[in-house]
């Protein structure tokens, strides 16, 4: 037989081993990378907790989710919908007013960062604190099913569904009103003063950030005993005029804090804030003070194949290989996405889609994600994907990001946030300045292979590089540089399979002015730190953004709390965590059973909903 056969072999065997090409022009593209983009939201608050918040010096911790929707912090309790059983209260007969909201600014201060709270616009917020829901089997014995769990006063809590094929149970006012007092602006208003009296304002380092309420478009499914038929955005009671209302209501008790909004999920719903975005403008013009400082959305990506989003366990081949380019959905013109969304609607190009609609609406408004979670997160599949996640961030310029589900410290998706905030365990961090980075050329045609994320730190001009291989094979590729001096040798800091519970220092690399050839192991995460050969001071710095928490605003430094070096991380113990609405004794149980059963089910089955017809 001829030799080609075998030589055409080994050339495909070459090709398999070879990365696209990296860029990195360190002079190009320039633009900071806000720090409150490595939020998180909120955990019950444990020592284990505290200390993992410090040791990646979470710069944003939020208490939000359908269950913040109706919490009254005079009882420290709320009602969690149909997500749970419309439980309400929180089994504490005697509750310590807003206990649970200082909860979340005493973790968010742990590290130096600032606490997002959800402003409630319903009609109703919850009235109790001792356990109670709003269809109690004794006023309602016809109804799918009760809650297993927890029976308040003997009683049984039901779903609120009837056997009769899955209708409804309306409530009259009378029945809602024995658990919910009426809602209103002055309550928000009361609630914020007490938090400045306590706190000081936001510019004094008291609460930065408030969210209107928490994906309205849901309203009339998870909390329709109250709100039967959900809200419209636009008319008379509409969550825009909701939002207008309860944002002055912010404003008046705190002038400097940050508001946040609409807080929606879902593809068919985000059109709908162009016009929101048109009425907080008018509004501004109206009354002189700008209202909306956010436009904050929910994203969880979606599949045809299984779940993407709110899980532990990465799933099968196929949708771990999905869950990697699914990233995509964030940026890419080209990337069409891998369920019914592709299905009927263009890309959706997420973080250009709305920043496009800013400057369209309401030039000068913020843009933040306060919930996303791309699962697997206790997986080296998951840990990419959000390295991944964290990396897009930066390059395309949000200004805040809270992940929904917070990891346990050993979780693999913890180590993607240790990469970039604290990877030596001494507080060093990724750069604070985005440089130009591509892979495979202009258009990142690489990205799935091997992606890259380059910035520069102010603190000592040194160039970090975080180079994701997302294949089952080792990658050879050259990483060109320019635009840049740098010493001798980079400094090369992996995670990947070969060792799931720590950050490795591996050998120093030697790298040119032009560049360097790597090879980086399959499934692996790798930071490049490489020192400036022209900077003065030390080539290894310790926090930069990271000891100082921004104001939300790209680039900003105003400190939030108490400041300090974080832990070494080493010794941090798994946790186990909760992202109900804060953690304090006033949720207990009913926090736990939050996160672990009801999140992920409704809003899941929304994701793949395709639209009617």
């Amino acid at each position: 037989m001829s030799a080609t056969p075998f030589l055409l072999t080994l050339a495909l065997l070459s090709q398999v081993d070879a990365g696209p090409p990296l860029a990195v022009d360190v002079l190009s593209g320039r633009h900071p990378i806000s720090p409150d983009i490595y939020g998180m939201n909120s955990y019950s608050v444990t020592a284990a907790d505290a200390a993992f918040h410090a040791e990646v010096r979470v710069p944003v911790t939020r208490m939000g989710g359908d269950a913040a929707t109706r919490y009254n912090w005079k009882v420290d309790a709320s009602n969690a919908g149909f997500d749970w059983y419309f439980m309400a209260g929180s089994g504490v007969a005697t509750p310590v007013p807003n206990a649970t909201a200082d909860g979340v600014i005493a973790l968010a201060r742990t590290s130096g960062g600032r606490a997002l709270l959800t402003i409630p616009m319903v009609p109703y917020i919850d009235s109790v604190s001792a356990w109670d829901c709003s269809y109690p089997r004794s006023l309602f014995p016809d109804q799918q099913s009760f809650n297993p769990y927890v029976h308040p006063n003997g009683d049984d809590c039901g779903n609120g569904v009837r056997t009769d094929g899955g209708s409804p149970i309306p409530l009259s006012e009378a029945e809602i009103l024995r658990i919910h007092i009426p809602n209103s602006t002055a309550l928000a208003t009361e609630w914020v003063a007490y938090l400045v009296a306590h706190y000081g304002s936001a510019a004094d380092g008291g609460v930065r950030f408030y969210n209107l309420d928490n994906e309205p478009s849901g309203w009339g499914n998870t909390h329709r005993d109250i709100l039967p038929n959900g809200r419209a955005y636009a008319g008379d009671g509409g969550i825009t005029e909701l939002g207008i209302q309860f944002a002055t209501a912010v404003k008046a008790a705190d002038p400097t804090a940050l508001i946040l909004g609409p807080l929606d999920f879902g593809y068919p719903v985000y059109s709908d804030a162009a016009g929101y975005l048109d009425a907080m403008k008018q509004a501004e013009a109206a009354t002189g003070r700008r209202l909306l400082d956010y436009l904050d959305e929910h994203y969880y990506p979606s599949s045809n194949i299984g779940a993407l989003a709110n899980t532990t366990d990465p799933g099968s081949a196929e949708l771990q290989a999905q869950r990697l380019r699914s990233t995509r959905s964030l940026w890419d013109p080209t990337y069409k996405d891998e369920s019914w969304i592709g299905q009927y609607n263009p890309p959706i190009q997420l973080i250009p889609y709305f920043k496009q609609l800013i400057s369209a609406h309401y030039p000068g408004t913020r843009l933040a994600i306060s919930e996303y979670n791309w699962g697997g997160t206790q997986s080296i599949n998951g840990a990419l994907a959000e390295a991944d996640v964290l990396g897009i961030f930066g390059r395309e310029g949000l200004d805040l990001a809270t992940l929904w589900g917070p990891p346990a410290s050993t979780d693999a998706v913890a180590y993607a946030f240790r990469i970039y905030r604290n990877y030596d365990g001494q507080g060093s961090s990724y750069g604070d300045t985005w440089v130009s980075s591509t892979s495979g050329g202009a258009n990142n045609a690489g990205q799935d292979a091997l992606a890259v994320y380059g910035a520069q730190r102010t603190s000592d001009s040194a160039l970090t590089v975080v180079v994701l291989n997302k294949t089952l094979g080792d990658l050879t590729t050259a990483l060109s540089l320019s635009g840049f001096t740098p010493a001798a040798s980079a400094q090369v800091w992996r995670y990947g399979p070969a060792n799931l519970s720590q950050v490795v220092r591996e050998s120093d690399v030697p790298i040119s002015s032009s560049g360097l050839t790597a090879t980086f192991p399959a499934s692996s995460i790798t930071l490049l730190v490489v020192a400036s050969a022209t900077a003065t001071g030390p080539s290894d710095a310790g926090p930069m953004d990271g000891g100082m928490v921004g104001t939300g605003a790209p680039g900003g430094t105003d400190a939030g709390g108490p400041q300090g070096l974080p832990g070494t991380g080493s010794g941090v113990q798994g946790l186990g965590c909760t992202s109900a609405p804060g953690s304090g004794a006033g949720w207990g149980v009913l926090g736990l059973l939050l996160l672990a059963v009801s999140r992920p089910r409704w809003k899941a089955a929304r994701a793949r909903c395709p639209p009617p017809g």
